[in-house]
């Protein structure tokens, strides 16, 4: 059973010695991760990110997904009362030399970011038949 803390949104920790740009609540993205033989599939809620506010970097074995998101407070408006903490989303992965980088795709939709990782022809499975003799 998954209780309230768990699905409580997770803020980001800024690193030792490390200092943002930006004094914007950062928030890690919870996600999914789902392999089939071909590919990877990476599987985060973003909500109030957009295509246009989503950035999607690899470099070296290195995933980084960074989106922002937007002030949600109606212009002539100030925010009296919020439970709900708007921030951007910020999350980092490791991934294998198996990633084909020239073919990954990444949509978002709704607030949900799908990036597949297709896998390198070298990594995929191969059946060797054998023979008799």
């Amino acid at each position: 059973m998954i209780d309230e803390a768990t699905m409580a949104k997770q803020e980001s920790e800024t690193p030792n010695g490390v200092e943002r740009t930006s004094n914007r609540r950062v928030f890690v993205p919870p996600v999914d991760i789902l392999e089939t033989e071909e590919a990877i599939m990476v599987v985060a809620d973003v909500p109030g990110v957009d295509e246009n506010s989503l950035e999607i970097t690899i470099e070296k074995n290195v995933l980084s997904l960074k989106g922002r998101v937007d002030s949600a407070v109606p212009q002539g408006y100030t925010l009296g009362f919020s439970e709900y903490g708007v921030g951007d989303f910020e999350r980092v992965f490791t991934i294998s030399n198996e990633v084909d980088r020239e073919g990954v795709e990444a949509s978002v939709k709704n607030g949900v970011l799908r990036l597949k990782l297709p896998k390198s022809k070298q990594a995929l499975t191969k059946k060797v038949t054998v023979k008799a003799g």
